[in-house]
């Protein structure tokens, strides 16, 4: 190691530089320990914002500072949790800046089989006070689903089986989400796959499946642990599918199967609960057939035997048609006399009633009320005719007076119909005017627009010749004065014929032949 200045007169101790030192601890330190494995409990931790782990390792005496860089994270089996007691693994550094050395671990693993259950049922505890485990929201399972999705290693015996089973009871469609079933990638699969499923569209291109299972074989704790991870929990929980779980053997209890909707106990136990037997659900169906074909059959011998009894009780219907029969015959027997003793007893009444009504006693009854009638009416005749007279001179009266007033009354009416209408004619005259100037506003501004003028104002030209407009070079030539037009203004153009603006190129002069002097004015072209 190199001195910053050599010794001074007197003393012989070097001099080095604060990096020289840093550096000089750094190599000794991870020299010595290289890649270690260190046990302990774990203290403070915290996951900062660029995905950097932070946490200690500690035991009764001593604390070390522990490190995984957001890369190794994402690697860890399991994420270190405050009390737990683990086995991490990584390499010793030291960190320059603040003096202190600390592990960069890249493994972490629990201490022992105590440990991971006393973490488990920590996490349970909590999961249960959330309400994930409650009866009252767990689904119930389909009784046919069309279609089966099974979450679980592809290439595994778990998956055969359950086909095997499926195969046997009742076939259905099935789709496999492969994921891992251990190890750090374990949980985070099986909960992609759980909220993958769900994400699918009823009706799609790739159906929704009617329910979910999630299988594993049996193991040991580390080898499930994946399935008792609280992201695999969560995602059970989220799910709006009915979902199955069968992970491990009947004795092996992870938390997802506190969480699922139904726990069977092995993979081909979950398939057996997933759909019933095709045989048995036949042969229950031809059962419930043929009882109701019996039922159907017994119901109308019973109606049938009950019909022909009551029958036996009823009389026969000539026997019920006796009676009223032998009544029309005797009333038959009867009509005739009876109507002939009536017409003799009403034509007895009438001639005694007509009795009375003789010409001469009908006659004498009559002359004196005609009399008092005659003298009635002389008596009312004159009275009837002053009364009348002065009654019609009233009636004329009031008759003038009524068509007085209803002239007058009709008058003001009409006048008030002629100003109410003069004031909507004057209104509609003036909103007539006002479209009709807005409309002559409106094409004037189109004129203006669809004008050639304002295209001048664009840099364009109008060109005339003898008056017209030239739009092409033969015509240009032919005009014997142009004019061109610009936005501001026109020029006049004198003698434009353009005699050396021919499209075909002219022949060279004949040698010796003088050439022609160019006029005043030059061609536009």
């Amino acid at each position: 190691m190199d001195l910053i200045d050599d010794p001074q007169p007197g003393e012989n101790t070097p001099e080095f530089t604060v990096s020289e030192i840093s550096g000089a601890v750094k190599k000794t330190i991870e020299g010595a320990f290289g890649r270690v494995r260190v046990r302990g409990e774990v203290g403070r931790v915290m996951l900062a914002r660029s995905g950097h782990l932070y946490f200690d390792v500690k035991d009764d005496r001593s604390v070390i500072a522990a490190v995984s860089w957001k890369g190794q994270v994402s690697r860890l089996s399991i994420m270190p949790e405050e009390g737990m007691e683990v086995i991490v693994s990584g390499k010793i550094t030291t960190f320059g800046s603040q003096s202190k050395y600390q592990i960069n671990v890249d493994d972490v693993v629990v201490a022992g089989e105590g440990a991971l259950m006393a973490m488990l049922e920590k996490r349970k505890k909590a999961l249960a006070a959330e309400g994930l485990f409650a009866p009252e929201r767990k689904k119930k399972i389909p009784f046919l689903p069309e279609v089966i999705g099974v979450v679980t290693s592809p290439s595994g015996a778990v998956i055969r089986d359950i086909l095997h089973r499926l195969r046997d009871r009742f076939p259905r469609k099935v789709l496999i989400w492969p994921v891992a079933v251990q190890g750090e990638a374990c949980a985070p699969q099986v909960a992609a796959a759980i909220e993958g499923f769900n994400r699918l569209q009823p009706g799609g291109a790739l159906p929704r499946p009617d329910l979910l299972i999630v299988a594993r074989g049996g193991g040991s704790i580390e080898d499930l642990w994946g399935f008792n991870e609280e992201i695999v929990a969560r995602a059970v929980a989220a799910s709006d599918i009915p979902l199955i779980s069968a992970v491990g053997h009947e004795t092996d209890t992870t938390l997802i199967d506190f969480v699922s909707d139904l726990r069977a106990p092995t993979p081909t136990a979950a398939a057996e609960h997933a759909v019933p037997v095709r045989i048995e659900l036949l042969a229950w169906t031809e059962e419930q057939g043929t009882r109701l074909t019996r039922a159907l059959e017994q119901g109308v011998t019973q109606r049938s035997q009950r019909l022909r009894d009551l029958s036996r009780a009823l009389p026969r219907a000539d026997a019920l048609l006796d009676g009223p029969r032998q009544r029309l015959d005797t009333a038959s027997l009867k009509l005739p006399v009876a109507l002939t003793q009536m017409t003799q007893a009403r034509r007895v009444k009438l001639s005694e009633a007509s009795a009375g009504l003789r010409p001469r006693a009908l006659t004498a009854r009559l002359a004196p009320l005609r009399d008092r009638l005659t003298m009635a009416t002389n008596r009312l005749g004159p009275g009837l005719s002053r009364g009348t007279a002065d009654h019609r001179r009233e009636f004329d009266r009031l008759v003038a007076r009524l068509d007085a007033g209803r002239i007058v009354q009709a008058n003001q009416q009409r006048h008030q119909v002629l100003q109410d209408t003069s004031a909507r004619l004057d209104n509609a005259y003036l909103a007539s005017v006002s479209r009709q100037k807005d409309r002559l506003a409106a094409l004037e501004r189109m004129r203006q627009t669809l004008g050639y003028t304002e295209t001048l104002k664009r840099g364009y030209a109008v060109v005339r010749g003898d008056g017209d407009v030239v739009t092409t070079q033969v015509a240009a030539s032919k005009a014997t004065a142009l004019e061109i037009e610009f936005a501001d203004g026109r020029l006049a153009l004198s003698d434009a014929r353009p005699d050396a603006a021919s499209p075909a190129p002219k022949p060279a002069p004949k040698p010796g032949k003088p050439k022609k002097s160019d006029p005043e004015q030059g061609s536009l072209f």
